[in-house]
Formats: C-alpha cells, structure tokens, sequence
C-alpha cells in the first residue's frame, strides 16, 4: 500500500514510523524543501496548488490522507477525483472555520459557549453586549497554538483587540470558566466502525500543548464518546479525529476539532494497544481497525524549542523519547517523551520525575 500524506512534519514522520512495520510506503508532499519527514519516503516539494506535481502525487499513490488542517480544501478535493483521500473533504472544510465547527456542535446538541461572528469593530462591540465579558476574540480560519485569539477582559480590551488580530472574519465565544482541558481521540473505518480512545487531560503553556495524561476510567468518557461519535458519523469521517474539550462541573463544552492524528494523542505509540498514527492508516487503507485499550497509565511531555540531554531522559525506566529531527527554534515542537506506569500513582512520580530532569516543570 502506497500512502500520501499532505504536509512532511511530525506527524506525518510519525505516520509513516507507524506504517512502515505493516509493509506501507509513503509519499510527502510540502512546499518546505527541508521536512521531517521526507527522509521516511519520497518527498514533492512544491505548492499545493500545482496540479501538475498534484498529478504526480496522486500516480505514485494508492490512497491520500494529511497532517494537519490548513491544507487548502481545493488541493483535497481535486485529490479526491483521482485517489480516495481520507478525511473527506468536508471534515477539512468545517475544521478550517470555527464558526462552521461551533454551528455544527449547536446542531448537534453538542454543548458550546456562547459565540457570534464578527466582521467589524461595531458588531464586535454588539457581540460583547450580548455574550458579556470575559470573552475570546479568536480568527475563523487559521490560527494555532494559542495564535489568532485575544481575551478580552474589560470594555477596554476591545479596541486593542480588534487592532491586533481584525481585519479577517472573526468569531466572539464566551469565556469559559473549567475546571480543566481534556481532548478525546477517535477513529472510524471505511465500514463504519468507531473505536475511542480513553480521554487526554491536557495542560497548555503559551497556548501550547505542554503535558497529557491519559485518563483510563474518567467519569467524563461517556460523554466525551457520545459527542464525537454525533461528529464521526454526522461528517461521514474516516480516520482519526480529534475533539477539545472543556470540563465545566458534570458537562463538556466543545472547544475544536482536529481532523488529524493529534499531539495529545502521542502518548498512545507506548501507551495503548495500537497508536493514533497506525489506526489512522488502518482506517484510511480500509484495514480492520486495532484495539484502543490502554496499556496502563501514560502521559506525553512535550519539548517546545529546545530538546533535553537525551542521556538522562533515557536513562529513566518506562520513559521513550521521541525527537523529530527538527532544529531548535523558540515555540517550535521538537520532540516529546512518554511515561508509562501500572497505577497512577506510580505515573505521577515518574511524571515528576522527567520534568525534574528536563527542567521543564
């Protein structure tokens, strides 16, 4: 089987570590002429909208899939009329506006905030005095690791707001006050099988993902299943999705979606029976999908700009290291590392541990 994945960053070069022991081989295409991935397969550099390395792409694969979710939706769709590609096209389209993903929530009967759009400073200060402060400010499109948002906390944040990130279509939500972040990870089949992952707790810094942990047994993974199950099959989806969350008290609120393998689910290479990567490939190969059970307790630490001393991460018992081959670069992700433990307990100590010798605590 010949897989090509749109975009050659980390998670496509965790992709394809995840699918080469199954006999597949891959194809990368990304405008980068240095990607992480392209030394895992064979790699068309060039634009997204050129249909004639498109053409290429396409002949020298069997199915399409891609790693992240600004890829445009006419590269997909004129994808689409030549090879399966999976996630379909109109997953992609509604995970790039985050007024089309909060409308698809409400329609749902997936709990959100309170949201409006905005496309100017007079219907932004309209949509303050219906939702009240505090509120987000975020872009509709684009707009990743806590980039493209502002909070606005008092009627004097709003024109600085607007001046920063206005000009572009943009969505106000209300502020939620949680108890804490978690994401769920699920992947459906070309039959139509789901299978879940357990729930991510999540912790982010600078509006990037820092540290998760698995959470075998929460009380909040009914719910969280029920939510995304409603997505999967309402968006005729195949592969791995993702769904942020935030907890407040007995409910969940929708934050987004990913409709890609996602960084809270790195823990699962080590720390479940099959990972996010190979059961996005089993699902997108139209192969029967492997089990989601967790293997005890995990959690992924991740390293943003700078990598830690690779000698004493290993030196650690049920620690595995991942680095991307990616240079150094502030707010960059560069690697991450897994823990793993029996109980609980025993995850946190080695948890505190590792950010102990990473200095990363």
């Amino acid at each position: 089987m010949r897989v090509g994945v749109l975009g050659a960053g980390q998670l496509a070069r965790m992709l394809a570590l995840a699918g080469h022991p199954l006999g597949m081989r891959f194809a990368f295409l990304d405008p980068a002429s240095e990607s992480c991935a392209a030394a895992l397969g064979e790699h068309y550099c060039g634009d997204y909208g050129d249909t004639a390395l498109l053409d290429r792409f396409a002949a020298a694969v069997d199915v399409v899939t891609y790693e992240f979710e600004n890829v445009p939706v006419a590269c997909v769709e004129y994808l689409a009329r030549r090879r399966p590609v999976w996630p379909p096209a109109g997953a992609l389209h509604t995970a790039q506006d985050r007024l089309h993903e909060k409308t698809l929530f409400r329609e749902l009967g997936i709990a959100t905030p309170p949201f409006q759009a905005v496309n100017s400073l007079e219907e932004l200060k309209q949509a303050v005095a219906g939702i009240g402060l505090p509120a987000v400010l975020k872009t509709r499109r684009l707009g990743y690791d806590g980039k493209g948002q502002a909070v606005l906390r008092q009627p004097e944040d709003i024109d600085a707001a607007w001046h920063r990130i206005g000009g572009v279509p943009l969505i106000l939500e209300g502020f939620v006050a949680f108890q804490r972040e978690v994401s769920i990870i699920a992947v459906r089949g070309r039959d139509g099988e789901i299978r879940c992952y357990p729930l991510a707790e999540n912790i982010h810094r600078n509006g990037i993902l820092h540290l998760s942990r698995s959470c075998v047994g929460d009380s909040m993974q009914e719910q969280a299943e029920s939510y995304i199950k409603l997505l999967l099959e309402q968006l005729d989806y195949v592969g791995v999705l993702a769904l942020e969350l935030f907890q407040d008290g007995a409910r969940l609120i929708a934050n987004e979606i990913a409709p890609r393998v996602h960084n809270s689910g790195h823990w699962t290479i080590e720390g479940a029976e099959t990972s996010q990567f190979e059961n996005h490939l089993r699902a997108v190969c139209g192969l029967p999908l492997g089990s989601t059970a967790a293997l005890g307790h995990a959690a992924m630490l991740n390293f943003i700009g700078t990598l830690p001393p690779r000698e004493a991460v290993l030196a650690m018992d049920d620690v595995h290291l991942h680095y991307y081959d990616k240079e150094e670069r502030p707010g960059r992700k560069v690697g991450h590392a897994t823990v793993r433990a029996t109980a609980a307990d025993a995850l946190e100590t080695r948890l505190q541990r590792l950010l102990d010798v990473t200095g990363l605590r």
